[in-house]
């Protein structure tokens, strides 16, 4: 027994479903009418070249009217075509190749019933008597013969549903025309105004910095930093890529103007460029990409794929010819997009090298050049995060280190990747510790004078897990450092989220805390300093107790370090008792 059945469709809700909820606004209505136009006079010219082309768009009434010159329908191709939904003219049932129109999925008629409540299509193919299908928006339809003489040619005549007149309005209809139909190899009127070519057409073949400028200033409102022309033959593409004036959120993929065969097909699609490639903007024209079912956006295959590689190669070159041709522009666009060169740097050689060779970077010794670093230090020493950076400049500079801050976005990664790439390349991460064993030892006598101001310093420090350590350094001036290395400061953090968070995660973090491992931040006291000298011989334990953890805070102060809650409590009981002791008693005050 054959159990098999044929769905049960609702043609009323379909017809919704497509027309309401495929479209993200109903005004691609007229790009619908004006691709079937288009497509209609493609069929007629394979099969006679010199065939007329040309579409009119004519507002008279409360409708509007769409007239084209086309190849027409027969009744039997209007009950099989136009009747089943999903079913495309296109098709090559009709002996034509898909490859040369812009439609490809045979609904773009349903966006109609976004502003009209009926559809009439009067249509005569040659050699056949004139058609009539009237579609309902509640999924009926009528199909009749008419006996008229009238041209080979399609009119297509929407009545306006309630509520979607000002959708027909000769000035609306004259933007939405323009916007999706200047670029048409066809005549294209509304209402006798010509659309096609009533705003200079973007000059896809005729490839100009200033023709291209003018296009952008003129749709895009903007006057590029440069223009990049395109061209992907694969896709068929051609068009250009406008280098944005000004800074651009890297986290924003802005859009892309897309023309499909000449039709707009989308004013922000995305997915066209490199991730990477956010300080640009394109304008294409392609006759391979696909479009999505709803025609407003691009459809993601291979093809798109590779044609985004290819893309992002052309800009690619633009970057390392303008490094070697004009070095003083490349400076102007890395001061305005260098987050989108050094993200590329990560994994390109080519941008890499430019990065190196053109991007100043923060060092101690002046902004310069990692390749000018290099040439003049040898070693690129680095700070991987700019609290680091600051802390220690300073300190590196006097110790004739010289120290590039590493701590922006990218700027470690691309160091690194210099030593991976070029093995004579030396790097070395400066870790704060380090500093420590490059500064003076005390003379073995002035360190054993030392001893009973040290295990007092030592004993104030101890309830917070620090390290005195007496050394001499440059500059004089400065007091007092507290250095943390990594491993010291990862467990730190470890055990301060510990504390923060729920039993279970905090049992996962206890788990991680290996304290076999443990070493003490130090808090190193420069003996050069006048200050310091003259802490060291404070009569008492608990006024060197005092100084110290004042010494301690201001080191944490100086060196842009996080205070915690005992920090904080430790430099307000430090202020306070040496407030204490420098303001007189009041004998009235009983004290």
């Amino acid at each position: 027994m054959d159990a098999r059945r044929t769905f049960q469709v609702d043609l009323a809700g379909l017809v919704d479903l497509l027309s309401h909820h495929l479209y993200a606004s109903p005004r691609v209505y007229v790009r619908e009418l004006l691709q079937n136009a288009v497509d209609a006079i493609t069929a007629r010219r394979l099969a006679e070249p010199g065939a007329p082309g040309s579409v009119r768009l004519e507002t008279a009434g409360d409708g509007l009217a769409v007239t084209d010159t086309g190849v027409g329908l027969t009744e039997a191709q209007v009950h099989e075509l136009l009747a089943t939904i999903g079913r495309s003219s296109k098709r090559d049932d009709l002996g034509f190749a898909r490859h040369d129109f812009l439609g490809q999925f045979g609904i773009g008629l349903l966006s109609c019933f976004l502003v009209a409540r009926e559809i009439v299509v009067e249509t005569r193919a040659a050699g056949g008597q004139t058609v009539r299908w009237t579609g309902y928006d509640d999924g009926r339809y009528l199909v009749e013969a008419l006996d008229d003489d009238r041209p080979v040619g399609t009119t297509v005549t929407l009545v306006p549903r309630p509520g979607a007149r000002s959708w027909f309005a000769p000035a609306t209809v004259l933007e939405l025309a323009r916007l999706y139909g200047d670029q048409l190899p066809v005549d294209v009127t509304v209402d006798g105004t010509p659309t096609t070519g009533a705003v200079v057409g973007a000059p896809w073949d005729a490839a100009g910095v200033r023709a291209w400028t003018a296009y952008a200033e003129r749709t895009m409102g903007l006057t590029p930093f440069d223009v990049i022309p395109l061209s992907v033959p694969e896709a068929g593409l051609t068009g250009a890529a406008f280098v944005l004036p000004q800074l651009v959120n890297p986290a924003h993929r802005g859009g892309h103007r897309v023309y499909l065969k000449h039709m707009l097909l989308a004013e922000s699609a995305e997915g066209l460029l490199p991730e990477w490639a956010f300080f640009a903007r394109c304008v294409v024209n392609t006759s391979e990409l696909r479009p999505t079912a709803s025609r407003e956006a691009l459809y993601k295959d291979g093809l798109l794929e590779s044609t985004r590689e290819a893309l992002g190669d052309q800009l690619r070159g633009w970057l390392v010819r303008l490094g070697r041709t004009d070095p003083r522009r490349l400076g102007e666009f890395l001061r305005v997009h260098h987050l989108g060169v050094k993200a590329l740097a990560l994994h390109d050689d080519a941008m890499l090298d430019l990065v190196a060779t053109w991007w100043p970077m923060e060092t101690n010794v002046g902004r310069m050049t990692l390749h000018d670093f290099r040439e003049r230090h040898g070693v690129l020493r680095y700070t991987a995060t700019a609290d680091q950076f600051r802390q220690l400049a300073g300190i590196a500079a006097a110790q004739d280190l010289p120290l590039v801050n590493a701590g922006y976005t990218y700027d470690t990664e691309i160091i690194e990747r210099l030593a991976q790439v070029d093995r004579s390349v030396r790097t070395e991460r400066l870790d704060p510790s380090d500093l420590a064993t490059r500064f003076e030892v005390l003379d073995p006598g002035i360190e054993l004078g030392l001893r009973g101001f040290a295990l007092a310093a030592q004993r104030a420090m101890d309830r917070l897990g620090c390290e005195v350590v007496l050394r001499a350094f440059e500059p004089a001036t400065v007091p007092a450092l507290y250095l943390v290395d990594r491993e010291t400061a990862f467990r730190q953090e470890l055990r301060s989220t510990r504390d923060k968070v729920d039993p279970v995660w905090s049992d996962v973090l206890s788990a991680l805390d290996d304290r076999r491992a443990d070493t003490r931040p130090q808090l190193v006291l420069n003996h050069r300093n006048a200050l310091v000298r003259r802490v060291t011989v404070l009569p008492t334990a608990d006024l060197v107790e005092l100084a110290v953890e004042a010494l301690y805070g201001q080191a944490l102060l100086l060196g842009y370090h996080p205070i915690r809650p005992a920090d904080a409590a430790l430099l307000n009981r430090s202020f306070l008792g040496l407030l204490d002791r420098a303001v007189p008693t009041d004998p009235e005050d009983g004290a």
